[in-house]
């Protein structure tokens, strides 16, 4: 018999179409803290990129906040990205029937965002069947992509060895941190104009490619 690889999802950009929404949210917030921000900035620079980050990133560019003023712009920037996300968050392209085919693989949601954030877009786009609790954040962790730690305790949680997993993100970050932890990678390149995928990963530039792509990947014999 064979025993299915275990398949561990980015979330912003790879199953939920959530990366203009934020960009657009940042855009909003940010200037209110003194920190100017262009959607562009986030999509061509900070594409899955820990928010404190960014935000010490703007920071030296634009003067520091103090730890109350950062605080209060985090919770600010959170409570709009979900209710926008409630509003109007929709699944990648394709998305919906890759995880149906892709059914008989134990899944996992591993991404950089808030626990909170990674729950209400799986319910948003009706996404959480596929995974229930299987979802690893990085605040709840505390690593960060492109640290492959994060992959590396989603993994360990789910029972696999890193050479049994495959990532699958579409950022730059999260393609570093699964080659890093030994674990097969697929990259959903939707910008393949703009952006190239590593030696190591996996293309792919459309979530309908996915299942093909998985099957390719070698299964393990029990």
């Amino acid at each position: 018999m064979t025993t299915p690889l275990c398949l561990l999802f980015d979330s912003d950009g790879t199953l939920v179409d959530s990366e203009i929404l934020l960009a657009e949210v940042m855009a909003e917030v940010l200037p209110r803290f003194g920190l100017p921000f262009t959607p562009r900035q986030y999509m061509q620079t900070f594409r899955g990129v820990r928010f404190l980050t960014i935000v010490l990133a703007l920071e030296q560019r634009h003067g520091a906040l103090d730890a109350a003023r950062r605080e209060r712009l985090e919770q600010d920037m959170r409570a709009l990205m979900e209710r926008r996300m409630r509003a109007e968050l929709m699944p990648i392209a394709g998305m919906a029937d890759a995880l149906a085919a892709l059914d008989a693989h134990p899944k996992a949601v591993v991404s950089n965002g808030p626990e909170a954030k990674i729950r209400c877009a799986m319910e948003s786009v009706g996404f959480s069947h596929h995974f229930e609790e299987r979802l690893f954040s990085a605040y709840t962790l505390e690593v960060w992509k492109p640290d492959p730690g994060l992959f590396l305790q989603a993994a360990a949680s789910m029972g696999y060895p890193p050479s049994r997993c495959v990532v699958i993100d579409d950022a730059a970050v999260g393609v570093a941190a699964g080659l890093e932890a030994g674990m097969q990678v697929i990259h959903l390149n939707r910008f393949p104009d703009a952006e190239t995928t590593p030696a190591g990963a996996i293309a792919i530039h459309h979530a309908s490619e996915l299942p093909a792509a998985v099957a390719e990947l070698s299964p393990l014999r029990a």
